[in-house]
């Protein structure tokens, strides 16, 4: 019994490279092959840590987005109860005659819990008394002249300002001291 030696479309190409020295040699192809495999693998791995840290940068985008998204209701929430707690002050501040003092004491527990409470949540008084007016954290509704303190100087505050971290959730209502008025020859008065 004979076995027929399956034929290969390609021997017969093979054959005639090699009757002729144009076969290419198996060791040059291997290397060709491999030096493609090594520029498609360092390519993949360039793609693949491209792709990584465009995912971290996103997650981190994100998480700050989200926390920004909770500070800004929370803002808004605390900036709403802000004319209430003011209310508040105002009425610690004036206080009738008579008023039993363990009702005074309770009003200001009162007070100091809800003060407590929205610095938990990030909120900070803005100091305003003696600073210089800064017009990010300050809204001045007239001024006072004083020789005293320095021109543009804070010199009363009307209603309390505040911020949570960086962001100013309400501007301090305040007057600032302007120079004394010089007088006049003619009796009257003119600014510094």
């Amino acid at each position: 019994m004979t076995t027929r030696k399956q034929h290969d479309p390609h021997e017969a190409e093979l054959r005639d490279e090699a009757a002729h020295g144009t076969a290419p040699r198996p060791i040059d192809s291997i290397e060709t092959k491999v030096a493609e495999l090594e520029a498609a693998l360092a390519e993949a791995r360039d793609k693949y840590l491209r792709l990584a840290a465009d995912f971290d940068n996103f997650k981190k985008r994100s998480r700050q987005e989200h926390l920004e998204t909770i500070q800004h209701a929370s803002a808004d929430l605390i900036a709403r109860l802000l004319p209430g707690l003011d209310d508040l002050h105002k009425a610690l501040d004036h206080q009738p005659e008579g008023i039993d003092e363990a009702w005074t004491r309770g009003l200001e527990l009162s007070v100091r819990k809800l003060e407590e409470a929205l610095r938990a949540h990030g909120l900070e008084t803005i100091d305003a008394l003696g600073k210089p007016f800064d017009p990010a954290v300050h809204e001045a509704i007239g001024h006072e002249e004083s020789s005293e303190h320095p021109e543009d100087t804070v010199v009363q505050e009307l209603r309390r300002g505040y911020r949570i971290r960086d962001r100013v959730v309400r501007p301090a209502l305040v007057k600032v001291a302007r120079p004394p008025a010089l007088p006049t020859a003619d009796g009257g008065s003119r600014s510094h």
